[in-house]
């Protein structure tokens, strides 16, 4: 089975992190958000995927540049003028073989059983399947007492389910995305929907799922992936014995941290360097922090 990871996207809301680089290669304790969705595709039995990118698509190539370190066929496509969550599904048709396929986006971690959600897809005939849950913040999405999805609105109401981000789709979904421009898979599934053929949905329970859309999210998502270890050290990274580390600590892979220094709450990326006597505290820190500089609630 296939799957593709929707991944083209600009990362707004988690600017100015998705200045330096792409939101999927953005670190999620000491990984980046794409090889987290790879691992749990391949978890559920994905035997090949294919990765759109756009925004600072040239880092995002030299990623992959070994791609059999990942365990499975990897496909990068490039796309010149972005052409959304549609329009890039349909960019890749060629990719596609008559098999149910699997869509997520790259911005989600969770662990819901896909396996289960792709049987209820293949039991239920449906065109596509989307998987919903409870989530008040994002619960835009109706679906019928047969669990078929009748609409989608532009806000959060009571009594509706939030999509969480993973499609099931069969291949005759593309026949409704029109080739070469930017289009919205709702769109298609509201024309499906028109036309009285079946977008269902799968509903879990007893789950893991965090979005990382902002820096919000960004932050919660890392502090629960320390859990109760407090300090996640990367690879040939160095904390001063003299130094204090308090709360919770995500330090990235060759990252220093310097004499007398303190940090708490806080993200480290690769390779930074804290300096001596240095305070940081509720930050994500991708750069260089000078010696003796305090910083908080900061994002550099």
């Amino acid at each position: 089975m296939k799957a593709m990871i929707l991944a083209a996207g600009f990362g707004t809301r988690l600017e100015p992190l998705t200045h330096k680089r792409p939101k999927a290669l953005v670190p999620v304790a000491n990984s980046p958000m794409v090889d987290r969705t790879i691992a749990y595709l391949k978890e559920h039995g994905i035997k090949e995927v294919v990765i759109n990118a756009h925004h600072l698509s040239e880092q995002f190539v030299s990623h992959f540049r070994h791609p059999a370190l990942f365990g499975i066929p990897i496909h990068i496509a490039v796309e010149k003028d972005i052409l959304g969550t549609g329009g890039g599904i349909k960019n890749v048709e060629d990719f596609w073989n008559d098999e149910p396929f699997v869509v997520i986006n790259v911005d989600i971690i969770t662990d819901i059983d896909l396996r289960a959600a792709l049987r209820a897809h293949t039991q239920n005939r449906n065109l596509a399947t989307l998987v919903l849950h409870d989530y008040p913040q994002f619960n835009q999405v109706r679906i019928d007492t047969r669990g078929n999805i009748k609409d989608f609105y532009e806000k959060a109401q009571p009594g509706l389910l939030a999509f969480t981000g993973i499609h099931i789709l069969s291949k005759p979904v593309l026949d409704y995305i029109p080739r070469g421009t930017f289009y919205s898979i709702i769109d298609a599934y509201r024309s499906i929907i028109e036309d009285g053929g079946a977008v269902g949905s799968y509903v879990p329970a007893g789950h893991y799922w965090t979005d990382i859309g902002s820096i919000e999210s960004y932050i919660q998502a890392n502090k629960e992936m320390v859990g109760g270890r407090k300090v996640l050290a990367g690879k040939d990274s160095t904390i001063h014995p003299s130094a204090t580390l308090d709360g919770w600590v995500v330090v990235g892979p060759g990252s220093k941290i310097g004499e007398n220094a303190f940090v708490q709450d806080s993200i480290l990326w690769e390779g930074v360097e804290i300096g001596r006597g240095a305070s940081v505290v509720n930050c994500v820190i991708t750069e260089k922090v000078a010696e003796g500089s305090a910083m908080e609630n900061q994002v550099v």
